[in-house]
C-alpha cells in the first residue's frame, strides 16, 4: 500500500515513496513519486483524496476494483484520478488504500472505499483534471507525477 508523504523541498529517494500537494488559487498541484509506476499512480490517489478528506482511521466499507486499459502514462494517469472523481460524485465512495498493479500495458487498481459521510471532509471536493502540465515519467529515482485538480 502507499506510505511516506514528503515535506516540501524533499528529492525523491529510490527507496521512498510519497507525495505532496499545494493549494493554489482555484485548484491543487499534486506531486507523487515511487520506485514503480503503479506505485506512483496510487501515491497520486492518495495525494488526491487528502486534498479534501481525512480518511486516517477510517476503516473501508467496501473493495472496487478498475482496470485501465493499456495507454500512455500520462493517461493512465488522468484516467486512474477521473475514475476516482467519477466514483465519487455517482456513487459517494471515498478510496481510504489503494493498490495498482501493471496488466499488459495497463493497470489494474484495488481500491478500499468507505462512505464520503464515514470520513472526515477537511476541503472542496475536486470536480475535474487539468490536463494541463500533467505528466508521470521515470526518472533516476523511479517514477514521479505531477497534475493539477481543480476544485
Amino acid at each position: 500500500m502507499v506510505g511516506d508523504t514528503g515535506e516540501p523541498g524533499q528529492a525523491p529517494r529510490r527507496e521512498r515513496s510519497g507525495h505532496r500537494s499545494v493549494a493554489q488559487e482555484d485548484d491543487v498541484r499534486i506531486e507523487a513519486w515511487a520506485a514503480s509506476r503503479e506505485h506512483c499512480l496510487a501515491e497520486a490517489v492518495v495525494a488526491m483524496v487528502e486534498c479534501f478528506a481525512d480518511v486516517s482511521g477510517v476503516r473501508p466499507t467496501g473493495v472496487d476494483r478498475i482496470r485501465l486499459d493499456e495507454g500512455s502514462d500520462d493517461d493512465l494517469l488522468a484516467a486512474l484520478l477521473d475514475e476516482i472523481l467519477y466514483r465519487l460524485e455517482a456513487y459517494g465512495e471515498v478510496p481510504v488504500d489503494v493498490e495498482a498493479d501493471e496488466a499488459g500495458g495497463g493497470l489494474d487498481v484495488r481500491l478500499a472505499v468507505a462512505g464520503l459521510a464515514d470520513v472526515r471532509v477537511t476541503g472542496e471536493v475536486p470536480t475535474d483534471v487539468g490536463w494541463d502540465d500533467l505528466r508521470l515519467s521515470p526518472g533516476p529515482y523511479g517514477w514521479s507525477c505531477a497534475v493539477t485538480v481543480d476544485g
